[in-house]
């Protein structure tokens, strides 16, 4: 697949990437400028919506969707390092724009809505690639969150990502599919079914072996990794986009065990 890199794209880091976790929105815009995309940051951007929707303030959702369509409407491609975050366009937009009667919001969130990307689903789609150059020697599990697997679904494609990075040794998460426990408002409201939800998970995961679980939503690698480190499990959380990033020329993560022709002494 020729790639297209005249699209004017943009990049929607999501409120909990750019608060808690910003290095994941810096490997998402260093890994588009490697692969030849011209991507901008808006700065303008803020919240997509959705805990607003989930929680029924339908009023609320429209006002921010009006708001991401007036930053985001004039861009060829949108994208998303959050599979939760990146399905709201196409989930809530138009409805919330009809519960306030808003039909001009409708025409133009449907409109804005198939330009929006999450970010594995941009890179395998989008530009046609599943090798991107990456470089990381370490042992990685990945979590499929549940927005991925069940609303915005990826499929494999992260799973073919990884498994062209260099030297990683990518190996299988027992129970992939179930839920951690998150689900944004969820954990607040229904805070010990999330709770055992998540110890099994984080169980699951120490299980592996692995040195890093990986996933496309930080929000949900927040919850595990909270567990994980509370029940004294050494494993790292990182965005899957942070190992794309990653070249022969980074070396392995300091910290981290070595695999396969990366392991140094």
């Amino acid at each position: 697949m020729e790639r297209d890199l005249t699209l004017r794209t943009a990049l929607f880091v999501t409120c909990v990437n750019d608060v808690l976790f910003p290095t994941s929105g810096q490997a998402a815009v260093g890994l588009l400028r490697r692969l030849g995309v011209d991507v901008d940051f808006p700065p303008g951007q803020s919240c997509c919506g959705q805990m607003h929707w989930n929680s029924g303030y339908r009023a609320d959702t429209a006002r921010l969707a009006r708001h991401f369509v007036e930053v985001f409407g004039d861009y060829d491609a949108i994208v998303v390092p959050s599979a939760s975050c990146g399905g709201v366009p196409a989930e809530a937009y138009a409805l919330a724009a009809r519960s306030v009667g808003d039909e001009k919001l409708s025409r133009a969130v449907r409109a804005l809505a198939p330009r929006v990307h999450e970010l594995t689903t941009f890179l395998t789609d989008v530009l046609g690639v599943e090798d991107v150059g990456a470089y990381f020697p370490h042992t990685v599990t990945y979590h499929p969150t549940c927005h991925s697997l069940r609303a915005s679904p990826l499929g494999d494609r992260p799973y073919r990502l990884l498994r062209a990075v260099a030297d990683i040794d990518l190996v299988e998460l027992p129970a992939r599919d179930e839920c951690c426990g998150f689900g944004g408002t969820f954990s607040v409201k229904n805070p010990a079914v999330s709770g055992a939800m998540n110890g099994d998970k984080a169980r699951h995961v120490a299980g592996t072996g692995a040195s890093v679980l990986a996933a496309v939503d930080n929000s949900c690698l927040m919850n595990i990794g909270g567990r994980l480190a509370k029940d004294g499990h050494t494993v790292r959380t990182m965005h899957l986009v942070e190992i794309l990033a990653r070249t022969r020329e980074d070396g392995p993560l300091a910290g981290l065990p070595c695999t396969g022709a990366g392991f140094t002494s």
